[in-house]
């Protein structure tokens, strides 16, 4: 067949079967559909009766190996990568409750922007929302007990306070409840803490954070137990939240040193806050690894040794958010933006950014004042970051 110029630019090159070649990495496939020698192997594949791709809104080679390897980290049954953090917490909710009551009790101390989810989004369609303090057992069960809810959601360590509750107790309370618990593991990373081997159903990660880990990349995952697989993917395929084949490259590539990172992310907070609990112009310091933290047995069970996350979250004494600006501005080495758990260490004002939607009084009721500010320590040598934290403080 005699093809002219017009028709060469649109075909010649493309469609060509792989070859016995292997690559090292896996490739950025950027095709948005896909098509097979027969109509009959192509109808199997959507009818998934037979693996393939189809149409890359359902499943994309590049993503697929993200999510097998994500699934591998957490010791799941299978991982659904999005676009954002924020669509992999919404994806893992919707499929708790897809068949369970239109109830959730979450932590008291969350994230802002899973607050406003709950309260902005799934409240006004009619999901009843419920806060406990799920560090107290006690008071867990009997907001259960009370509310019957269909999910239970936490984090395994809090944003901003690091709290930390027994998510393998959590868990046993759900199960009795009936309801489905989901975890959002971003903070600790499947290095530190695996929910699923601890009873969850659903880890979340914020990809964006110590996974990519380069600031280069934005995405999220849900990693689900067996009985919620089919259901996630089921949802999936008809919302289409699904992360691109570019961000999936990048995660992976960050994946394989998100390890070696957080190892060394986790020895340098130790340094970092054991400086800031000794300064005169800090007020008080909040990280897992004090033997005064309020949830220090549950950590000393939890979490591996000498792994404590890479989060110092810590007052300044007598600050508002001027004092805090003042010292903030004057930071020559931490980059203040918001997002954590990139290479460089880096400083967030919960007020003004990541607390920003919750009311002023759940804020106060949170514990998180305007005094307060989070360091997401990265790789650097420690003793620079110190430094650049002393010359502020003198600011």
């Amino acid at each position: 067949m005699t093809l002219k110029i017009h028709t060469k630019a649109v075909h010649a090159g493309d469609r060509k079967k792989a070859g016995p070649h292997i690559p090292v990495t896996t490739p950025i496939h950027t095709a948005a559909s896909y098509f097979y020698e027969s109509m009959e192997q192509l109808d199997r594949v959507f009818g998934q009766e037979e693996p393939g791709f189809s149409y890359s809104r359902y499943e994309n080679p590049s993503t697929a190996a993200l999510e097998e390897l994500i699934t591998a980290l957490e010791s799941g049954h299978g991982s659904l990568a999005c676009a954002s953090g924020m669509a992999a917490m919404h994806m893992a909710v919707v499929t708790a409750l897809a068949d369970r009551r239109k109830s959730v009790v979450a932590a008291n101390a969350l994230y802002g922007a899973t607050v406003s989810m709950l309260l902005k989004v799934l409240e006004p369609m009619g999901v009843a929302v419920r806060f406990a303090d799920v560090c107290d057992l006690d008071a867990l069960a009997a907001a259960v007990a009370e509310t019957k809810p269909g999910c239970i959601l936490i984090e395994t360590i809090s944003n901003p306070l690091l709290r930390v509750g027994q998510i393998d107790r959590i868990a046993g309370i759900a199960r009795e409840a009936g309801a489905a618990l989901v975890v959002d593991n971003t903070f600790a990373t499947p290095l530190m803490v695996r929910p699923l081997e601890l009873g969850a159903n659903f880890s979340v990660h914020s990809l964006t954070k110590y996974l990519g880990g380069h600031g280069d990349v934005l995405g999220g995952v849900v990693v689900s137990d067996q009985p919620h697989f089919e259901s996630l993917r089921m949802l999936s395929r008809i919302n289409g939240p699904v992360l691109g084949p570019f961000e999936s490259y990048l995660t992976m590539r960050g994946i394989k040193t998100f390890a070696l990172r957080m190892e060394r992310q986790c020895a340098n907070a130790c340094r970092v806050a054991s400086w800031l609990a000794a300064h005169p112009r800090v007020e008080r310091v909040y990280f897992p690894a004090d033997p005064q933290h309020p949830d220090a047995a549950t950590i000393r069970r939890l979490f591996p040794p000498n792994l404590y996350g890479a989060i110092v979250s810590f007052e300044l004494k007598s600050a508002g958010k001027e004092e805090v600006f003042r010292f903030m501005d004057a930071l020559q080495l931490v980059v203040r933006a918001t997002s954590l758990g990139d290479v460089h260490t880096m400083m967030l004002y919960p007020v003004m950014s990541s607390h920003r939607e919750v009311a002023p009084k759940h804020r106060e009721r949170m514990g998180i004042r305007d005094s307060l500010v989070r360091l997401s320590v990265g790789i650097e040598a420690p003793e620079d970051i110190i430094e650049d934290l002393e010359q502020g403080l003198r600011g």
